[in-house]
């Protein structure tokens, strides 16, 4: 028996209204994509599944829970999991992050895969709030805009070509739209999904680490 937490609306309701109660025993087949209705959504660290909530299934008011989970497993890059058969067992408390914390884990991902001199000059000044406003960011912006055509060829600043364009696409969410906590999510999802097998991103530290704030 492993361990894994979920999150659920008020009523520990999930997606397309599903009912969990606390204690009971529910199992699905535990196959196709994680996406699909053959598996129960989790998160392998409560910290980790509070910062992509809002990327994810943005549950508002989100109530958080311990399960105890087995069967057959799938797992998307350490950002969510799946189970085949899962039982609730405990109600935690709902970790409290704030807007700043969700932007340094955002920054903390990209940097992971982005290696842009002046957009990392950026990010550091940002996350040791040197500089944090929004005029620095639009500057930064534009000029990884106008070099566009470069950062998406550099295969060795994203590590892997396919994933130039989506990497590009994070910086520009994180740097223009930092203040908004979706943005911020969506950014350390794309970050994490241009990672390649080589260079997996340990969210889990990742989290604990932007909460130090």
């Amino acid at each position: 028996m492993k361990t894994a937490y979920k999150l659920t609306d008020s009523e520990m309701r999930t997606y397309n209204g599903f009912q969990w109660e606390l204690g009971k025993c529910v199992e699905v087949l535990g196959e196709g994509k994680l996406c699909s209705p053959g598996w129960f959504h989790f998160y392998n660290d409560p910290l980790v599944g509070m910062f992509m909530n809002p990327a994810h299934a943005n549950i508002e008011n989100p109530r958080l829970f311990r399960a105890e989970v087995e069967g057959n497993f799938i797992d998307d890059n350490g950002l969510k999991c799946g189970y085949a058969k899962a039982r609730l067992v405990e109600e935690l408390a709902v970790p409290q992050i704030s807007l700043a914390q969700r932007v340094r884990f955002a920054i903390f991902c990209v940097k992971e895969v982005y290696k842009e001199k002046k957009w990392n000059k950026w990010a550091d000044n940002w996350l040791s709030g040197k500089d944090r406003t929004e005029e620095s960011a639009a500057i930064i912006a534009y000029t990884i805009e106008s070099v566009a055509s470069t950062v998406k060829s550099a295969e060795s600043a994203f590590y892997a070509a396919k994933s130039a364009a989506s990497t590009f696409y994070t910086v520009k969410i994180i740097t223009i739209a930092f203040y908004a906590a979706k943005s911020a999510e969506s950014a350390a999802d794309s970050a994490v999904r241009s990672a390649t097998k080589n260079k997996k991103i340990d969210l889990i530290g990742i989290a604990r680490k932007a909460m130090k704030e």
